[in-house]
């Protein structure tokens, strides 16, 4: 019997192995519709040029053209719609999937339906020299673009005089996505209050408390949540420290989230697709808040699935792609626990040396299934790096599983113990991490 043929926009040698090892890749050959260096680690984005590369790489392959799909953010799941109409498809629609991307319009669609799970929002255009009074918003507040990723040129403000100063990194830097972003709105007919508003920004009153990504999809207009991961913050709150899975919130908090991601996802009209959703339960307020809906499984999550599951949701992602209804996750993997930990710093500089080969070979040999990924290379100033927070730079990713918190901490401290980066801060005398 012939296997199915399904395109991935952003295809990676990590997530392929992963890919490879789901049931649902036994009767599949997978493929690049974009490899992940044309949209990861990019100086810039030409969206037109990229989608008729990957038409170019689907329409030229010889044989059955039976799926589309993406792991990432932008500009990978943006593709995926507009791949899947190209060719006659299963997906989700543009304008749905847009609906969750573009995050002033995602607010006004989920207003219609769960307003009392929403902050106070206001768009607004970095380039008016009045956006902050017009804003009329007591801070602190939170501000990022219409557009963004992994909190690029996401930022607290706490006066009248930060706005200002972030408004010159606002203006300098978000042509990198935004720009791109809204060349794609205009390849299409969409509504011109959304395409053609000169507000690029969103500004939004603060939402906290424990955060969880909620992982889930919809097939046939009925939507499924299988899986709630914690997003636990770093020392200071700012950046991400890890994803840890299963989620740690009572049972009844967690599904007091997912009824509130049925209804948000339901009424933006996404059907047939992955999701991941992020909200945040105030135990000092008893709310439950969203943060935003994104049409595509986590990536960042994989791993955590594969070690507590026993296979990773990319079997969900492939099963939507062939506009199958995915079977169940169970809890059959080799761990109780797992987590996604990031290494960070604060500062700014030059690295000039990493862990080397002899370190990870250790780690691997006291821990056979932790995943060590270095995400920076002697000679690199951190400040090249992309898809970073405005707070901290991301030197590795630490994939682990235990067999509880307790295990897992322990594991997480004796790799800590291994990597050694050094670092030429700037203008500081050089220091070891």
């Amino acid at each position: 019997m012939p296997k199915h043929n399904v395109f991935i926009v952003g295809l990676d040698p990590f997530n392929l192995e992963r890919l490879k090892r789901v049931p649902a890749a036994r009767d599949c050959e997978l493929h690049a519709a974009l490899d992940v260096s044309d949209i990861r680690h990019v100086d810039s984005y030409d969206v037109p040029a990229l989608i008729d590369k990957a038409v170019a790489a689907m329409e030229d392959f010889d044989g059955s053209i039976d799926g589309v799909a993406s792991y990432w953010d932008f500009p990978g799941s943006l593709f995926v719609p507009v791949l899947a109409e190209r060719f006659g498809l299963p997906g989700p629609s543009l304008e749905a999937v847009l609906k969750c991307e573009h995050k002033y319009w995602s607010r006004l669609e989920q207003q219609k339906a769960v307003a009392q799970h929403l902050p106070v929002f206001r768009a607004f255009d970095p380039n008016d020299d009045d956006a902050f009074g017009k804003l009329q918003l007591v801070p602190p507040f939170w501000i990022k673009p219409i557009k963004s990723f992994r909190s690029y040129l996401a930022f607290q403000i706490n006066d009248a005089h930060q706005f200002r100063d972030v408004m010159q990194t606002c203006r300098q830097e978000q042509g990198h996505i935004v720009e791109p972003f809204r060349d794609l709105l205009r390849m299409f007919e969409l509504p011109a209050e959304i395409v053609d508003m000169p507000e690029t920004f969103i500004a939004e009153t603060p939402i906290g408390g424990a955060q969880c990504t909620l992982e889930g999809y919809v097939y046939q207009g009925g939507v499924v949540v299988y899986g709630v991961v914690d997003s636990i913050r770093a020392a200071g709150g700012l950046s991400f420290g890890r994803y840890q899975y299963p989620s740690s919130l009572p049972l009844e908090i967690q599904h007091r989230m997912i009824d509130a991601a049925r209804l948000a996802v339901g009424a933006i009209g996404l059907d047939n697709s992955p999701f991941n959703a992020e909200l945040y339960y105030d135990q000092s307020t008893d709310r439950i808040w969203l943060l935003e809906i994104n049409p595509r499984i986590s990536q960042a999550h994989t791993d955590l699935f594969e070690k507590v599951a026993g296979i990773s949701h990319h079997e969900v992602m492939l099963d939507l792609a062939l506009g199958r209804k995915p079977s169940p996750l169970e809890r059959a993997g080799h761990f109780n626990v797992a987590a996604h930990f990031m290494v960070r710093t604060p500062d700014a500089g030059r690295i000039t040396a990493v862990p080397d080969d002899a370190a990870i070979a250790r780690i691997a040999e006291q821990q056979p299934d932790t995943v060590v990924k270095i995400a920076v290379e002697p000679g690199q100033h951190l400040r090249e790096l992309q898809g970073q927070d405005q707070y901290s730079f991301e030197l590795a990713q630490v994939l682990i599983g235990a067999r509880d918190e307790m295990e897992l901490a322990d594991k997480y401290r004796a790799v800590l113990a291994e990597l050694h980066f050094d670092l030429e801060r700037d203008r500081q005398e050089p220091v070891i991490l």
